[in-house]
This record gives C-alpha cells, sequence and structure tokens, in this order.
C-alpha cells in the first residue's frame, strides 16, 4: 500500500501535509515530491517511472494557478491520479481563490482523467486514495470501515443537541 504525493511548490508544502496525515493514519505508505510540471518535466517523468517501479498504487497531486502537474502526471501512467487544486500562497494577488486550478485539474481532455476533489482539500484525496487502496487490501478496508462507523456514531450522538 503506497501513495505517492507530488506538488509542484514548497510553497504547498502546509496544505499536502494534510493528505499525509491521513495515509499515516490508516497506516498507507506514502512519499512525497516537489518537482514542477513546467520547470522539471525531465525529472517529473523519470520520478513518475520510478514510483511506478517501486510499487506505488496511487498518486496525489496538488497544484495552484495553471495545476498542470496532477494532469501532466495522468498523462505519463495508468496508475490513478486525485488532483488537489491549491489556492496559490506565494501570491495571493490572482484573486481567483484556487477556482483556476479547480478548473484547470477537473477539465481534463477525454481519456486522460484526474479525480479532483475541493480546492485545498488534501484530507480529502488522502481519504479517496485509501478507498481506492481498500478494494485490493482486505485490513484496509476494515481499518476504513472502523472509521466510517466512528464518523456514523459521532453523528448519532450529535443529534440531540439543545440549544
Amino acid at each position: 500500500m503506497k501513495v505517492a504525493i507530488f506538488f509542484g511548490s514548497k510553497s504547498d508544502t502546509e496544505s499536502m501535509k494534510k493528505a499525509a496525515a491521513v495515509l499515516k493514519e490508516f497506516g498507507v505508505e506514502y512519499k512525497a515530491f516537489v518537482i514542477s510540471a513546467h520547470r522539471a518535466g525531465e525529472l517529473l517523468r523519470k520520478t513518475v517511472s520510478q514510483v511506478e517501479a517501486d510499487g506505488f498504487e496511487v498518486i496525489v497531486a496538488g497544484a495552484g494557478l495553471a495545476a498542470a502537474l496532477p494532469g501532466v502526471i495522468a498523462g505519463m501512467t495508468t496508475l490513478p491520479v486525485i488532483g488537489v487544486p491549491l489556492e496559490c500562497v506565494s501570491d495571493k494577488s490572482n484573486g481567483l481563490g484556487g477556482m483556476d486550478a479547480l478548473l484547470s485539474i477537473v477539465q481534463m481532455p477525454p481519456q486522460i482523467p484526474v479525480a479532483t476533489v475541493g480546492i485545498g482539500n488534501a484530507k480529502n484525496a488522502a481519504y479517496l486514495a485509501v478507498q481506492i487502496l481498500s478494494i485490493k487490501y482486505p485490513e484496509l478496508k476494515e481499518k476504513l470501515l472502523a472509521f466510517r462507523k466512528k464518523l456514523a456514531d459521532d453523528a448519532q450522538s450529535n443529534k440531540d443537541i439543545e440549544l
């Protein structure tokens, strides 16, 4: 059970740590890579090939602005790619609040899909990666079922709240 986490800039580290925390919680091995699709295309290609050779099974890729990284990776591999649109931390002046990244990731051309979560929601990307892996790994499915039961139990205990 291995997930590769990619993001294009060190400034995205805090956002993408949320994915790592979820994977850690479920006992899923992960490795993170900071590689820009625009600035280091050949390094990205080599790293994606190495990730495949090393037995990683899902890729989580976060990117802001033009957000090419998830789509470029999806074009290089048949592994499932989950895109995390990120608000550009280093340049708040773009004023788009991550919508540019969301639209870039979600509007992939036919035949090269990227699963996409909400803006800045690296945690959901990791939960989706866990769900994908749970198809193959029964022990992970058990952890996921227990997690979901706890969510339901918590919701049940909150239903009778007095205002």
